[in-house]
């Protein structure tokens, strides 16, 4: 059986030495980092997750900023209000909770940030300058799942690592991350020919592709460190749910030396490491 990459404890372990750093700051009389995240709508799931951002933040010791907007909101609302956040001397962090309702362009969003506050990663000179491996705020699960990966091989040099799904938020971004840890990546996806075979050539395995259970037993090669990044949410028998990933867990789990669950692998590693980024930016900021 392989062994479990507890997500939840390596989380804790980031957020505890970031409150530590954050807790100097306050000591020696600083200001602290802010963080402000904006939230459109109701939707259940982004309340959540919104919430769980604002109590750690909170709970590390920086300075949380919520903006709870209608849905309705206009575009150019929530474009006025961005440009407010970036000109505030308190806010280090700017986040915008996606996905965001459909009259609004999420990508001229994300450009207006400006990119020394983005702590998403997501903004395309963030994305430049990781690509040319200049310093760059890093999108958080990309950053979450190499240090995942290091608690199963401190050294990632010279493995052959397979990432599956080529998105912005995560594929692309991961295998920038991968490359600078002299991996050999290869980016797999939908389309890619005899999927279970290029997958079986991993030392390291990263599923994105948001399709529950899709990666089975038959796509890890034996003793292989399987990092899954999917959240899908499936029916139970009862008429309930519950949470799996991209990976069939059991089924991978008896063939990989190392694998996370879902949930408990990356999910909490994505916003101790949103905090990560704020700091960061903060520094970056007061010099």
């Amino acid at each position: 059986m392989a062994t479990i990459l507890d997500g939840k404890a390596l989380a804790a372990e980031l957020r505890e030495a970031l409150a530590s750093r954050v807790a100097a700051l306050r000591a020696a009389g600083r200001r602290v980092p802010g963080l402000a995240v904006v939230l459109l709508g109701d939707d259940p799931a982004s309340q959540v997750y919104v919430g769980s951002k604002v109590k750690q933040t909170q709970a590390v010791g920086m300075n949380s900023i919520e903006h709870r907007l209608p849905a309705e909101t206009s575009e150019a609302a929530l474009l006025e209000l961005v440009a407010r956040l970036n000109a505030d001397p308190e806010v280090d962090g700017i986040l915008v909770q996606l996905p965001l309702p459909k009259h609004i362009d999420s990508a001229r969003v994300i450009e207006a940030i400006d990119p020394a506050k983005d702590v998403d990663g997501f903004h395309p000179v963030n994305a430049g300058r990781l690509a040319t491996g200049l310093p760059a705020l890093v999108p958080c699960t990309p950053r979450g799942c190499v240090m995942l990966a290091r608690r199963a091989c401190a050294d990632l040099t010279g493995l052959h690592a397979v990432i599956v799904g080529r998105s912005n938020i995560v594929g692309k971004p991961l295998a920038q991350l991968l490359l600078a840890e002299n991996c050999t990546v290869t980016v797999a996806h939908s389309r890619t020919r005899d999927l279970p075979a290029v997958c079986r050539l991993a030392d390291l395995l990263v599923a994105a592709i948001g399709r529950p259970m899709a990666l089975g037993a038959d796509h890890v090669r034996q003793g292989a460190i399987v990092i899954d990044v999917g959240i899908n949410r499936i029916p139970t028998a009862g008429g309930g749910s519950r949470l799996v990933g991209d990976v069939d867990f059991e089924a991978a789990a008896a063939v990989a030396g190392a694998i996370t669950p879902v949930p408990g692998g990356v999910g909490p590693m994505t916003i101790a490491c949103l905090l990560e980024n704020t700091l960061t930016a903060y520094e970056r900021r007061e010099g």
